[in-house]
């Protein structure tokens, strides 16, 4: 199908719904259609097999909610054109039938499917789509799938990570799951109620339209970090750079890591510009990069990468002013980075 949505007035929601397998997210979906706020959303679920189980179960928990189902593989690795065509037509349909424009769509992947890919495939609907990474993680069981790419990079990607089975858990896992979750992605939102209802209602909320501010915090050695496979480093720069250069480094790094560069995503000064450049990555899929008038001093780069030492980083050409360390959400005051960042962390590829 050649996707035709241009009557679509604004930006509808496309949330990709991630998690490795058994971490909860058909549990998480059925609850969340479940309440008034799911009103004018559409489902699409993705299936490996020939049997439709995870649709199943969401048909007969919200039966008005339109559904589309994809059962040709996974959906980050054969899909081709046919998650557009899909997204295109449940949009069209609504509109053929006189009704009110979807808010969001949610995409249930399959639990082996890594979101840079599906955020690949979604380029042909980029400028009506705002697509977001929300994954599931389960506190019980999830720290020991982490040495899988799939599941390293779910989290990693992820502009909002959902921590289920809490109450199997208990404390004191939960809170060693929260500590390592904001180390592995320090730019994502973590979801942790424990009500079903309402992490459900927290987890599938549209970003907020006011800006996020968040800290981050230095850590000197690399060794402290709890999953000793993904890192996070900060790439704190001391000067301003032409942005050929950011662009050539940019495509350099993607190139040095494949598959090990889960998430990218930064504000960069650049010489001859008003405002810093927005940088961001799910993978190696990179968005647009654009200036973001965000008044702020500060000029950097957060990269997660998986089985890759973060001195490798350093040898990116061509060289880059910046002072590169092992980075984690700050858990004490701010200011450690001076002001700060704002926007950055609300934002999604789109």
């Amino acid at each position: 199908m050649n996707p035709d949505i241009s009557s679509s007035p604004m930006p509808i929601e496309l949330v990709v719904l991630t998690g490795f397998l058994g971490s909860g997210k058909t549990t998480l979906l059925a609850t969340y259609l479940r309440q008034s706020q799911a009103a004018d959303t559409a489902v699409i679920v993705n299936e490996i097999g020939e049997i439709d189980l995870d649709g199943a179960v969401l048909s007969s928990t919200a039966a008005k909610v339109p559904m589309a189902l994809l059962s040709n593989g996974c959906v980050c690795c054969a899909m081709g054109g046919d998650l557009p065509g899909t997204v295109a037509a449940l949009i069209e349909e609504r509109a053929a039938r006189g009704l009110p424009p979807l808010a969001r769509i949610v995409l249930e992947t399959t639990g082996l499917a890594r979101p840079g890919p599906v955020l690949r495939s979604l380029a042909p609907l980029a400028t009506h789509l705002h697509a977001y990474v929300v994954s599931t993680f389960d506190c019980e069981r999830g720290a020991a799938t982490l040495d899988l790419p799939e599941a390293a990079a779910q989290i990693a990607g992820a502009h909002r990570i959902v921590m289920t089975r809490q109450d199997v858990a208990g404390d004191g896992a939960v809170a060693l799951a929260r500590a390592m979750l904001a180390r592995i992605n320090p730019l994502a939102e973590l979801v942790a109620d424990a009500e079903p209802g309402p992490r459900a209602l927290a987890a599938l909320a549209s970003p907020p339209a006011r800006l996020i501010q968040q800290e981050f915090s230095l850590e000197d050695d690399e060794a402290q970090a709890p999953h000793g496979d993904i890192r996070a480093a900060l790439c704190r720069f001391t000067a301003a750079v032409t942005s050929e250069d950011l662009a050539e480094w940019l495509d350099n790094l993607a190139g040095l890591c494949g598959e090990r560069l889960l998430r990218v995503k930064g504000l960069v000064r650049v010489q001859g510009e008003r405002w810093p450049l927005l940088v961001q990555c799910v993978g190696t899929l990179f968005s647009p990069v654009v200036p973001l008038a965000v008044d702020t001093p500060d000029s950097f780069l957060v990269v997660i990468v998986r089985g890759l030492h973060l001195d490798a980083l350093r040898d990116v050409q061509p060289p880059l002013p910046f002072a590169l360390r092992a980075t984690a959400r700050a858990q004490s005051k701010p200011g450690v980075l001076g002001r700060p960042l704002a926007s950055v962390l609300e934002e999604a590829c789109t």
